[in-house]
Parts: C-alpha cells; sequence; structure tokens
C-alpha cells in the first residue's frame, strides 16, 4: 500500500518519505477494525514525533498521522456492527497510509454533516478545545477568552467552541488571513501581533487559551483579570518560555496544562462524555480547511508546519 513513513528521527524532517509499496497492517483481531482511509490531517504531534520531540515515541520505522477519516473494510470478532461505516479515526499514528488496523476504541462514526476533509480534522482540535475550556477552565456564558495563535486549526477550534458557549472572544494572531479566519470562526475582538515583538492589548480576560507559548506568554499573562485562569495548550512558538509567576501570585491566576487524550485514557468515562459533546457539536466546530495536498506531497505539509505558514488545517487526501 501507499504510505508516508518516517525512517529516521531528524529536525530537518529528511527521514520522512513516501512509500508507493509499503506492507498492509495486519488483518484484525477480536475487537479491532481495518479502515481504508480516505482524508488524513496535520497535527503539531506529527511534526514532533519526526524529531523524537514528542512524548509519545513511536518505534522507527513508522506512519505519523493522528487523525483520518475512511470505511471500515474488515472486522475482527465482536466488532462486526461497523462493517462498511464511515468513520473517523484517532489515535498515536498511521493515518498517512491507505489502510490501518486499530482497536474499535480508537474510532467512530463521522457526525452529521462533516464532509471527509472536516472529518478527519475534527476531533483533535474540538476535543482539546472542549477539556481546556470546559472542563479545565470551566468556561461560563459571558465570560471573555484570549486566543493565541487563533488562525491555526487548535486555536480556530477553541475560537468556535468559547463563541458558541456564550464567551467574548478575542482573537490572536500573526497575519491579517488568520485573524480573519478567527472573525469567521466567530471572535469578536482580533489583535495582530508582531511575532518577534508581539505585544497583546486587551485587560479584564477571564481565559486564556494559548497553544503558542514562547515570547506570547508574559504578554497573554498580562491580559488576564485577577483570578483568570491560564491555559498551557501546547508550544508551537518554540521552546517554553520561562511563566512570570509574580502575575500569577498578584493576580492569583489559575495556570492548567491541558492534555486531552491523557484525561481520557485516565478516565475513560470522561473521554467519552467528552466526545459525545464535540460530535453534538460538530456543526458549530466545523474546522476551517487551509490546504490540502495528495499524499505523495505530504512531506510539503509538514514543511509550512515547521516553517509556521499554515492557516486553518492541513489535509492530505490518501
Amino acid at each position: 500500500m501507499r504510505a508516508l513513513v518516517c525512517h529516521a528521527l531528524s529536525d530537518d524532517r529528511s527521514g520522512l518519505r513516501f512509500e508507493a509499496e509499503w506492507p498492509e497492517p495486519a488483518p484484525p483481531g477480536p475487537g479491532e477494525v481495518t479502515v481504508a482511509l480516505r482524508t488524513a490531517s496535520l497535527n503539531f504531534p506529527d511534526l514532533l514525533m519526526l524529531s523524537g520531540g514528542y512524548q509519545f515515541r513511536p518505534e522507527l520505522p513508522f506512519i505519523p498521522g493522528t487523525e483520518g477519516c475512511g470505511t471500515v473494510i474488515a472486522c475482527g470478532d465482536g466488532a462486526e456492527a461497523l462493517a462498511g461505516a464511515r468513520v473517523i479515526v484517532g489515535g498515536r499514528g498511521g493515518c498517512f497510509a491507505e489502510r490501518l488496523t486499530l482497536p474499535v476504541t480508537s474510532v467512530r462514526p463521522v457526525p452529521e454533516g462533516l464532509d471527509d476533509a472536516e472529518a478527519a480534522s475534527f476531533t483533535v482540535g474540538a476535543l482539546t478545545a472542549w477539556v481546556g475550556l470546559m472542563t479545565r477552565g470551566r468556561l461560563q456564558p459571558g465570560e471573555s477568552v484570549l486566543v493565541t495563535g487563533a488562525g491555526g486549526g487548535m486555536g480556530l477550534a477553541a475560537v468556535a467552541l468559547a463563541a458558541h458557549e456564550g464567551a467574548h472572544v478575542v482573537a490572536v494572531a500573526s497575519t491579517a488571513e488568520r485573524l480573519a479566519l478567527a472573525r469567521a470562526a466567530g471572535a469578536h475582538d482580533t489583535i495582530l501581533v508582531d511575532r518577534a515583538a508581539p505585544a497583546i492589548e486587551a485587560r479584564d480576560i477571564d481565559i486564556v487559551f494559548d497553544p503558542v507559548g514562547g515570547p506570547l506568554v508574559p504578554q497573554a499573562v498580562r491580559t488576564l483579570r485577577r483570578n483568570g485562569r491560564y491555559l498551557i495548550i501546547g508550544f508551537t512558538g518554540g521552546r517554553p518560555a520561562p511563566f512570570p509567576l509574580n502575575h500569577a501570585l498578584l493576580k492569583e491566576i489559575e495556570v492548567l496544562g491541558v492534555r486531552a487524550g491523557e484525561f481520557g485514557r485516565q478516565d475513560p468515562a470522561a473521554g467519552r462524555r467528552h466526545i459525545a459533546a464535540i460530535d453534538a457539536r460538530a456543526a458549530a466546530l466545523r474546522p476551517q480547511i487551509g490546504v490540502t495536498v495528495p499524499l505523495e506531497d505530504a512531506t510539503k505539509a509538514f514543511d509550512a508546519m515547521a516553517a509556521a505558514t499554515l492557516s486553518g488545517k492541513a489535509i492530505v487526501k490518501i
């Protein structure tokens, strides 16, 4: 089968190659299915895995791709109910290939109204936004939310969810194009920042949703009101920046890490509730697609993510 394979870890993605002939996945065992994938999406952990910079390190060689969409073509014992189903695939890799075998717990029917590209790029962003804003951040209607990196896939999911839940949303991004996407997702106010010397003119924010980190952190912290909540989502802006603890002390700020996938692994029942919550809101949280590339050219999407030139979600057509 055709697949995108990481043969060696590297910072420049030189170990990532398209393979026209790669071994098929194993047939499904009990409680497993094989999915013929049509689309997959690129997430920041996929990029980090290529250099060994992510918490989970698959054995080499491996096929990246943490979410996708396709059709169940084979079922193991106990999984027959999913035969022929159009499903969302989620996990720790394998989606940048024509076929993938995985547990039934890692697939679910596509929510009504999502096309293949939207379905392939829905879960990671929407689930992280839900766990961050609604569970960890305890968002209430009428509160204000500042979202950094608001033109990327993760930031756009947070903008859409916060707006849908009745918050006043302030979107922060580094280009006018990304701010336009944020406005389309529901942002009420937008702030254009210079990556090299960011300045965020906002005050009395209840929650900061920050997937960027880096030099934005001190500026974003200053926007919080007393007893505000700072959600650490990731570090797409580079190395984690020192957190200004003096501001956390003086304003009595809550600093909260968010790992949506780990939350579900530690508490499966809560994880299922979170998935049900985002699926019920799928129409409102529909991802915005920025670029679509064929599997043969998927390395270009990785290059764009590494260069921070992506807006919206990057889709790989299998």
